[in-house]
């Protein structure tokens, strides 16, 4: 997952911008105020931070930065996950700001949101910026350092702890709102007692209502089952006799007309129909009764049903489902009042947590000598000899949703001092050894390929300087790195050297053609390398001296060589 490429487009002083990446350790050199940060901040914005319209080239509309890295297997899940395109071979990350402080971002071509951009960029790379010295002042920092190291994740034991928390917070609410859980549950029972009296069917209203009708209408559908008999069977006026009559007319006449035959025999299936409606009808008469005591007892069931339904406001087909949620309501409360059960969750909630607790404890205790031990190697080719490193837990009054410990890094700068907290350690030059040996003893954690390193060498110098370039060097055998730094100890280390350099230039869509600032990269190699580390040795006057101390540093071999003014 190596960085291939970045790309700006009018970003702060850069106008246009394509930087080419290469695996190993690169360093990225130049004058104060040439711009070396600003790769690292275009950088951060095209992986998710926040959008800064201040950031937009001066006279440009918007800005736009992009960055490629060669995609890995392990990414493809999360890629398909998001609904994002897994190119072969190929991730590209891209963000645009624009004056209004609008932000657009994509991956592989496909819109994406900041933090998409940003959980994506956790898996891509590390930055370790000039200020890491200030993350070990901060818990959650200190800690993440320590599990991350320990291998262990937090997830199942914030789970645990929020699942204690809310048992917690059911038991003490129930503890409270005893009265008026018992109010409302007394309001409840009598409701249900109400409508149980009734015990409404889930279907019953309808069925009652259509019983209701039939039988209120009993006799005006006799008489019309009546009627009917009467016109299909009536001796002479009857359907059944004026079809019968029909059929033997054209049967009659069949041998000369063969049309006859099928008019025949549909008018014989008409008669066959007929035949059986009324056998219905007479069926239907037979069974039929106006039945008052049964039409009584449906008004007295419905007069219920209508009583109940005005009392709560709902329509009379909307009580079963009324009943039923009372009774859910009811069952409830009965869970939320009764404290015994509540307090056996609650208990069965913190037993769950103090075990994954304790489990994360035994790992950050197993770890913590093993990271010291890292660490404390690392500054001893910092410049500090016999400092040493602690990392210290100390059990915490009440559980916390982090676990059962507190964790501080404590470090003595010398041998025979005191390790004290890192925050009080007083030379900011140690802070940011201290800082360094930490970023590259953890620096192999996670699975980013790409370690950035803006500037965390500040403080250092002499051979601590040419130690931490090997250190660097080091890492990009087995990972990317790169480097922004002032020091041409670490420079002469690196694999790839980019100089970083403003220049003045034109502006011809502006009127008059007016002059501004812009930044621009070039790849150093040979003789350009050495005048750049020798620029670096002495200032902007490259002696003799100073070209062939660089020489030495890029272990080359002496040469005359002609100073640059």
């Amino acid at each position: 997952m190596a960085l291939r490429r970045i790309t700006l487009r009018d970003f702060v002083i850069v106008r246009s911008l394509d930087i080419d990446l290469s695996a190993g350790f690169t360093v990225l050199t130049g004058e104060t105020g040439a711009g070396k940060s600003i790769l690292i901040d275009a950088l951060q914005l095209a992986l998710g931070s926040r959008a800064d319209p201040g950031s937009i080239r001066e006279g440009a509309q918007r800005l736009d930065v992009s960055a490629e890295f060669d995609a890995a297997p392990a990414l493809h899940a999360w890629l398909d996950e998001g609904g994002f395109e897994t190119s072969a071979g190929e991730l590209l990350l891209r963000r645009t700001v624009d004056l209004q402080g609008r932000s657009r971002g994509w991956i592989n071509g496909s819109p994406a949101t900041a933090a998409q951009l940003r959980e994506l960029g956790e898996r891509l790379l590390d930055i370790h910026g000039q200020h890491a010295w200030q993350s070990l002042t901060r818990p959650d920092s200190v800690r993440g350092l320590l599990d991350a190291y320990a291998g262990v994740k937090d997830g199942a034991l914030d789970a645990t702890w929020q699942a204690w928390r809310q048992a917690g917070a059911a038991l003490e609410a129930a503890r409270n709102a005893q009265d008026s859980l018992q109010r409302e549950r007394e309001r409840l029972q009598w409701q249900i007692g109400e409508v149980a009296k009734l015990a409404p069917g889930a279907d019953e209203w309808e069925e009652l209502s259509t019983s209701h009708s039939r039988i209120s209408n009993a006799q005006a559908l006799i008489d019309a089952a009546e009627g009917a008999r009467h016109a299909i069977e009536d001796d002479e006026q009857g359907a059944l006799s004026a079809l019968n009559r029909a059929v033997a007319l054209l049967q009659g006449c069949e041998h000369i007309e063969p049309e006859f035959k099928a008019l025949g025999e549909v008018l014989a299936s008409s008669v066959a129909q007929a035949a059986d409606a009324a056998h219905s009808l007479h069926g239907y008469l037979r069974h039929a009764d106006t039945d008052p005591q049964r039409l009584a007892e449906l008004d007295e069931r419905m007069s219920l049903w209508m009583s109940l339904a005005r009392r709560y406001r709902r329509p009379p087909e909307e009580l079963p489902a009324l009943y039923a949620g009372w009774q859910d309501e009811l069952k409830a409360l009965d869970a939320a009042s009764d404290l015994d059960a509540l307090e056996r969750a609650e208990h069965a909630a913190q037993q769950a947590y103090m075990k994954e607790a304790r489990a994360l404890g035994k790992s950050r205790q197993a770890a913590a000598p093993k990271l010291a031990k890292a660490i404390t190697e690392a500054m001893q080719g910092l410049g500090m000899q016999g400092g040493r490193f602690e990392v210290a837990l100390s059990a915490l009054a009440q559980p916390s949703r982090f676990g059962l410990e507190d964790i501080g890094f404590l470090v003595a700068g010398h041998a025979g001092s005191t390790p004290r907290a890192v925050g009080k350690v007083a030379s900011g030059g140690e802070l940011s050894r201290i800082a360094l040996a930490i970023a590259v003893t953890t620096s192999r954690l996670g699975e980013a390929q790409t370690l950035i390193f803006d500037e965390v060498d500040s403080g250092v110098g002499g051979a601590v300087a040419e130690t931490v370039g090997r250190l660097m060097q080091q890492l990009g055998r087995d990972r990317q790195v790169l480097a922004v730094t002032h020091l041409p100890q670490v420079a002469a280390c690196a694999d790839h050297h980019l100089l970083v350099s403003k220049r003045q230039a034109q502006d011809q869509a502006a009127a008059g053609g007016a002059a501004h600032i812009e930044s621009r990269v070039s790849a150093l190699e040979d003789d350009a390398r050495d005048q750049e580390i020798a620029r670096m040795l002495g200032g902007e006057r490259v002696s003799a001296t100073t070209l062939a101390h660089a020489r030495e540093m890029l272990g080359k071999p002496a040469a005359p060589a002609k100073a640059r003014a």
